[in-house]
């Protein structure tokens, strides 16, 4: 439960962060027939930027592979949100952010 609970709180933070710049979050969850899914996609200016979340302080770039399904001509950068100390790029269009940057 601990890894749903830190989902909870990071979708959370976002919203909390859109809200409180008088936005309204342009938010979305994917998740296919087949079970491949992206727990959070932002909309904006016509595109999405795919976002997973992790508990881990150890993530890798297959933890990010349901980003490809997403349509290549909205595709934009994605980000992982995890338990990393800093930012560093996970592949030249995923990076993994440190949940304290929220």
């Amino acid at each position: 439960m601990n890894g749903a609970f830190f989902e909870t709180m990071v979708v959370t933070e976002i919203i909390k962060s859109f809200t409180s710049n008088g936005k309204k979050a342009p938010l979305y969850y994917y998740r296919d027939t087949e079970q491949k899914e992206i727990d959070l996609i932002i909309e904006e200016n016509q595109k999405l930027h795919p976002i997973e979340i992790k508990l881990t302080a150890s993530p890798n770039k297959s933890m990010t592979k349901s980003f490809k399904y997403l349509p290549e001509d909205k595709a934009s950068k994605g980000a992982l949100i995890c338990m990393v100390t800093e930012d560093y790029p996970l592949s030249e269009n995923v990076v993994a952010l440190p949940v304290s940057y929220l």
